[in-house]
């Protein structure tokens, strides 16, 4: 099987999984509990039951379930996700308004994260044993266990409320009252770093800890021993050949930390009033409004199995080994 048939045979089964993931999108929230209709409508009104009639004619809630159903997955091949329940505006504009501030916060968290995590995870694995490697584990262990509201909260409090280094939120300064360009990335960056920092120290930890597992495993390997025996630099036989050799699982975890990204940070969104998906997400549960939870849902498993197909074809770029058939 060559590369052009693996490609077209796993694009068709990633087109059957996305059917399959609207499919069980749509029965789940088929299936919740209590009717989204009559919270809209007004309790104090004598003739409620009408209103939630009515309202159910407005949104199709009236049409047969198999209606429905189709209408759902056209909507959601074509990008039409409906209207929202509480603003009543178009979801997709709501999206729009909110996704650019998602992809910077967690886009460069989770970045900084794989970064910072495999590099150390390269050296503690190089220093196995030593203070060094168990001071790098306890670290990332101890982040990694910690509630990420807690460390947020934290973190406001100490450099927004105590010492005021940062705001303990995002700007609400349009980009026309900056001087330039300059200017306004730089207010972007000293609102995000609070947060930035919350899930990098949050999320760099598992990175850590599976590069140092991948990394001492293929440590031991004998293509190590022969490229030291050839006078290697040290660095180079780390990252070049063992970490090259080690990387399939961190590629793997990476594809799917790339693909939640959509989904944004629920917790530290609330806790530093971020206005991205995360935040968007809350209160659509709080407010069961469920057009906007279908969408991010189905974006968010889009995003997922997308990364995985960029992993699949990496696997074979980076190994070898690997072969299409």
């Amino acid at each position: 099987m060559g590369l052009r048939t693996y490609i077209a045979k796993r694009l068709a089964y990633s087109f059957i999984l996305v059917i399959f993931v609207l499919t069980i999108n749509f029965v789940l929230f088929e299936m919740l509990p209590g009717d989204p209709m009559a919270m809209f409508a007004n309790p104090a009104r004598l003739n409620q039951p009408q209103m939630v009639d009515e309202m159910k004619k407005l949104w199709g809630f009236d049409q047969p379930l198999h209606v429905r159903y189709l209408t759902y997955m056209q909507n959601m091949l074509t990008g039409n996700f409906g209207i929202s329940y509480l603003s009543n505006r178009h979801i997709t504009d709501e999206v729009s308004d909110r996704l650019l501030n998602t992809y910077l916060l967690v886009g460069i968290s989770t970045i900084a994260s794989i970064i910072i995590g495999t590099i150390l995870g390269v050296v503690a694995a190089y220093k196995r044993g030593t203070i060094v490697d168990n001071l790098l584990v306890i670290t990332s262990l101890t982040t990694y266990s910690l509630p990420s509201f807690w460390m947020g909260m934290v973190f406001l409090l100490i450099f927004a409320f105590g010492l005021h280094w940062f705001p303990s939120g995002l700007s609400s300064t349009p980009f026309v009252q900056f001087p330039n360009i300059f200017a306004y990335l730089l207010d972007r960056m000293w609102h995000l770093f609070l947060p930035c920092m919350t899930l990098t120290l949050f999320m760099y930890g598992g990175y850590l800890l599976l590069s140092r597992a991948t990394m001492m495993e293929a440590l031991t390997e004998d293509y190590i021993v022969t490229a030291r025996a050839k006078g290697l630099k040290e660095r180079t036989v780390l990252f070049k050949h063992a970490l090259k050799n080690a990387s399939l699982p961190l590629i793997t975890n990476a594809a799917i930390s790339v693909g939640f990204i959509i989904s944004g940070a629920i917790i530290t969104e609330q806790v530093f009033t971020y206005p991205g998906l995360g935040e968007w997400t809350w209160k659509a549960i709080s407010f069961t409004d469920f057009p906007v939870l279908q969408c991010i849902f189905y974006l968010t498993a889009l995003s997922v199995i997308v990364a995985n197909f960029i992993a699949d074809l990496l696997y074979g770029i980076i190994d070898p080994r690997i072969k299409y058939g």
